[in-house]
């Protein structure tokens, strides 16, 4: 069931998002200081569903490694058959022997040949795996992000712009989509070929590692410094992409209204403004990241540089073979890339992790609070007293803020008998409709109660509470799809005669049926092609389908034609008859057949009685109804 829109809420949120009302607020949850650390550990627990997988990529990994590891050596081992001289063989060539009888240069060759060819498999493999488990856990992720949209309260979405939101379950669980497929079999390869590499290095020769190692102090010192750097500047990224969005999203919805009021411009600016915000973090980010790279070839560089003298002095004195240095060389070569890779890598995952914090952030908001044990089942008979509705409904002493001093409803008390028709009228912003929000407990009172059959709503259950409600907004939405499922869409389940019903009933078959589709008309977003009046017929007759003994019309009138109107108001007392039913309305003209019209006015009831009553009073409502002609 859709809620009602408030003023007062987005009066809560902040200024109007409209017109890239939210650019200036883009840095909002994207910018603060975050532990990335506790992040990445949290994203690396959403691996565990894809285990299976990632022992098998691993196992591939650590394979892989042992072939890329016997490489440099068979190298070596060559160059040495080449020249006709074994050399000094290390310890670590005792083990490979097997594989080269005799060290001839052919055997040796075909070897090495072979070794690269299983490489290639295995990393084609390991890419494959990893595609498979990358898109796995992300869709997991995804779900997860989906259902606990579901799950957040109203005053959730009235203070977080709906193209953010979409941003976070698009670009940014496809940030750490790209990051998982990348960096994990790379990050798992790394970290072997480096201890591995190592490993081997020592064993040919203890100086030489030494000498290699000289950069080592090097690569930590940039990755930490560049790696500070883009770490925020990819946070920002992410938070800029999300108002821009953001921005998009708003600026298409109401187009009619842009072009209406001539703001084109407008619009166009602060669009602009914000691409060029995205540009100038973006570039940045990718500089700072660009950096690792070409310094990481300097000091390898410089590595190289400093074995290659060290192992020519060791030759000189005939303390080690040409062989045993070319091999010392492309194992330190496999050390140092390695490290280029890891420094690399952990660059590209400060993308991840700011999608990630993004996504951790909504996952972590306060859901709506769980409905207390032994909650009762509206309309459905149990052993918690769940019976079916009457539709008595109390407000006892009833306030409400949306921010915490300025109250928008003051101690509201008054009574409504199942089964009859509440009128709400005030100026706009009087409260009126945050008093509908609280009975369908959209949100819950500051203080004092809503008691619906001598119950606070608060001991029903939430969703069971919900369904006993039917709501026609003034701005009716329907959703893509075809015009029968709309109708639908208030009673899944209902006959088909049951849906025809509600379509006579609301006065919409006559256009539905004029349709060359009929009630198999497909539907854009929004309800397109179909006029206000059209849409707001349909919504209708999804609220008449339902059923509901509580029903809420929020003008439910305004956007059809006087004559639409007359039928539509024939089809309201039908529907309204032996339903408890709340009307707010600024056309008065449209309630004067009211059980009781409550006159609210900053956030208090200022006048009730029934129309003549009212008018009898010469107060405020006497005034609203003499201004309307």
């Amino acid at each position: 069931m859709a809620r009602l829109p408030t003023s007062e809420a987005q009066a809560a949120a902040g200024p109007g998002r409209a017109f890239g009302g939210g650019a200036a607020r883009w840095l909002q949850g994207g910018s603060r200081a975050k532990d990335s650390k506790a992040t990445l550990r949290r994203l690396w627990a959403w691996f565990g569903v894809e285990k299976g997988r990632l022992v098998l990529v691993s196992l591939l990994v650590l394979v892989d490694c042992g072939v890329l590891l016997c490489a440099p050596w068979l190298v070596g081992r060559g160059i040495d058959a080449m020249g006709g001289t074994g050399g000094r063989s290390p310890g670590f060539g005792v083990a490979l022997k097997a594989l080269v009888p005799g060290g001839a240069l052919g055997t040796i060759i075909a070897v090495l040949v072979s070794a690269y060819a299983i490489d290639a498999i295995l990393v084609v493999l390991q890419g494959w795996l990893m595609a498979g488990a990358s898109q796995s856990i992300v869709a997991s992720l995804r779900r997860s992000l989906f259902s606990k949209l579901k799950r957040l309260g109203v005053p959730f979405f009235d203070s977080h712009s709906h193209g953010d939101l979409m941003s976070r379950l698009a670009n940014d669980v496809d940030n750490i989509s790209s990051t998982i497929a990348q960096s994990t079999t790379q990050l798992i390869l790394t970290v072997l070929n480096i201890l591995g590499s190592l490993s081997v290095m020592l064993i040919l020769s203890p100086l030489l590692t030494l000498a290699a190692l000289v950069t080592v102090p090097l690569v930590l010192l940039l990755t930490r410094s560049v790696a500070s750097r883009t770490r925020q500047l990819f946070r920002s990224q992410a938070a800029i992409l999300g108002a821009l969005n953001g921005h998009v999203e708003e600026t298409i919805s109401g187009i009619a209204v842009v072009k209406a009021f001539g703001r084109e411009e407008e619009v166009t600016a602060s669009f602009l403004a914000m691409n060029e915000e995205l540009r100038l973090v973006g570039t940045k980010a990718q500089i700072w990241s660009g950096y690792i790279m070409p310094v990481m070839n300097v000091i390898n560089n410089i590595g190289f540089a400093a074995v290659a003298a060290t192992g020519g002095v060791l030759a000189l004195k005939g303390l080690i073979s040409v062989g045993v240095i070319a091999s010392f060389i492309a194992y330190s070569r496999q050390f140092s890339r390695p490290l280029n890779d890891l420094a690399n890598t952990y660059n590209t995952l400060q993308t991840a992790v700011a999608g990630a914090e993004r996504v951790f952030a909504i996952l972590d908001e306060a859901e709506e609070g769980a409905d207390q044990p032994g909650a009762i089942l509206a309309g459905s008979p149990g052993p918690h007293g769940g019976a079916p509705i009457r539709g008595d409904v109390v407000f006892e002493s009833v306030s409400f803020s949306y921010r915490a001093g300025k109250k928008v409803l003051d101690e509201v008390s008054f009574s409504s008998p199942a089964g009859s028709v509440t009128a709400l009228v005030g100026p706009t912003g009087a409260g009126k409709t945050t008093i509908v929000n609280l009975l369908a407990r959209f949100y819950d009172p500051s203080s004092g109660s809503v008691r619906i059959d001598g119950h606070d709503v608060r001991d029903y259950a939430r969703d069971s509470l919900r369904r006993c409600f039917g709501i026609v907004l003034q701005d009716s939405y329907l959703f893509s799809g075809s015009i029968r499922d709309n109708i639908l869409y208030g009673k899944p389940d209902a006959l088909e005669s049951a849906m025809r019903a509600a379509a006579r009933t609301a006065n919409a078959e006559h256009f539905t049926l004029s349709l060359p589709q009929g009630y198999e008309t497909l539907l854009k977003e929004g309800g397109g092609p179909l006029s206000e009046g059209q849409r707001q017929l349909l919504a209708i007759a999804r609220a008449v389908l339902a059923d509901p003994r509580i029903l809420i019309l929020d003008e439910a009138t305004s956007s059809v034609d006087t004559r639409t109107e007359l039928r539509i108001q024939e089809a309201m007392i039908a529907l309204m008859r032996g339903r408890t039913s709340f009307i707010i309305a600024h056309r008065l003209s449209t309630i004067r057949g009211a059980d009781r019209i409550l006159v609210i006015d900053g956030g208090k009831i200022v006048e009730s009685g029934d129309h003549e009553e009212l008018l009898a009073q010469g107060g405020l409502y006497s005034r609203m109804y003499s201004s309307q002609g």
